[in-house]
């Protein structure tokens, strides 16, 4: 069965306050292949958005999670707008740091509006199913 793994939402507070040991930042022209020993051996990647129309670090994430296999957590910080949270959660992503001007409950209702997709994912296998009684 598809387990739905849903993105943890952050604002800035929370960012800074949730202290990992290895940290790997890399910005949205780095190649991550560049840097997959560090990335193998980080608690944590972040990737930047530096506007909302640049999407390098989907890209990014992708790579980093089904080409590198990383299993730790996978942060897009930056210019993170709420209607974007359903794309990172599919391309590998799982947290997320909120602008400041954005409404964590609206970003959480704007996450909540999909529960689940036909087509596969980084981490979900397609299609979906709900297993039967």
């Amino acid at each position: 069965m598809n387990v739905q793994i849903r993105i943890r939402i952050l604002a800035a507070v929370d960012h800074s306050g949730d202290a990992v040991e290895h940290i790997v930042a890399l910005d949205n022209d780095a190649d991550p292949f560049a840097y997959s020993d560090s990335i193998a051996q980080a608690d944590r990647v972040e990737l930047h958005f530096p506007n909302f129309t640049d999407g390098r670090a989907f890209s990014q994430a992708y790579l980093i999670r089904r080409r590198l296999g990383f299993t730790g957590d996978l942060r897009a910080t930056g210019e993170v707008l709420a209607d974007q949270l359903i794309q990172m959660e599919r391309t590998g992503f799982s947290s997320a740091v909120l602008n400041a001007d954005v409404d964590p409950a609206d970003a959480q209702r704007q996450l909540d509006r999909f529960a689940a997709f036909y087509q596969g994912d980084v981490v979900r296998a397609a299609p979906f199913r709900q297993s039967e009684k």
